[in-house]
């Protein structure tokens, strides 16, 4: 679904749903929020973030993206509360099952996709530490500020790529499991929330190519390169599966 770039005065003073996103990169959170709304044709105006701009920062909580508000109800950052808001605006098509079990099966998978130390945060960090020791990662200004900002503690630096690679597995034998079932989906047999994670984080491993995939070339090394161990973890049937879920229920070009 097409959605506009506003100014940030223009955005706070509008009614509606107005998202705050990071711009130039494939940022898996945004990427995963913006494709939920897609999904669910839920109209809405997009505002670039502005780390700079205090005013911006003093409406959204924090100097980060994405941050949805809603009218004026409070901000909201996390994944799981953005998607609840999707939920309640349009609860048709549904991204959450209705079963329970798998209900909570779904919110299980996308904390372990989206949550703190799951795949984007544990990717993310191992990115930093990758390059702040000499080895292929973020460059070192961008790895110092991501470091600073989003919790990267260097004794932990193993345990990182150890926790990317144990949810890599995880995602592969469920997806693995799936197909043997006759389900091209990671829960049933129709889209859900967790297919959009799982397709939108891949960006962290493999973006899709620069005509789909907009991105500074000096920043794409370090989301394609791969150590062995993280590699061999990648299940090709999860880049088939993203390649679907995009074909199917997302949109190319990424608007990034």
């Amino acid at each position: 679904m097409p959605f506009d770039y506003v100014e940030f005065e223009d955005a706070r003073a509008r009614d509606g749903l107005r998202m705050v996103v990071v711009m130039g990169v494939p940022s898996p959170w945004g990427e995963a929020a913006k494709g939920i709304l897609h999904v669910k044709q839920i109209p809405w105006a997009a505002v670039k973030l502005d780390q700079a701009n205090s005013a911006m920062a003093d409406w959204t909580g924090q100097r980060s993206g994405p941050v949805a508000i809603y009218e004026q109800e409070a901000p909201r950052n996390g994944w799981a509360e953005i998607l609840l808001l999707a939920e309640r605006l349009a609860p048709s098509p549904a991204l959450l099952p209705a079963d329970p079990a798998d209900r909570a099966l779904a919110f299980g998978l996308a904390h372990e996709i989206c949550g703190e130390m799951g795949l984007g945060w544990c990717r993310r960090n191992s990115g930093v530490h990758s390059g702040l020791n000499g080895s292929p990662g973020f460059p070192k200004p961008v790895a110092r500020y991501l470091g600073d900002k989003y919790g990267y503690r260097p004794e932990e630096g193993e345990l990182y790529s150890a926790r990317t690679i144990d949810i890599l597995d995880l995602l592969g034998r469920r997806l693995r499991t799936q197909l043997a079932e006759g389900s091209r989906y990671l829960i049933g047999t129709s889209l859900s929330a967790v297919d959009i994670y799982s397709a939108t984080f891949m960006a962290l491993f493999n973006p899709l190519p620069p005509e789909h995939c907009p991105m500074p070339e000096a920043m794409r090394p370090a989301f394609e390169h791969l150590d062995d161990a993280t590699a061999r973890a990648l299940d090709p049937a999860l880049l088939e599966h993203r390649d679907f879920i995009y074909a199917e229920h997302l949109e190319l070009p990424l608007s990034i």
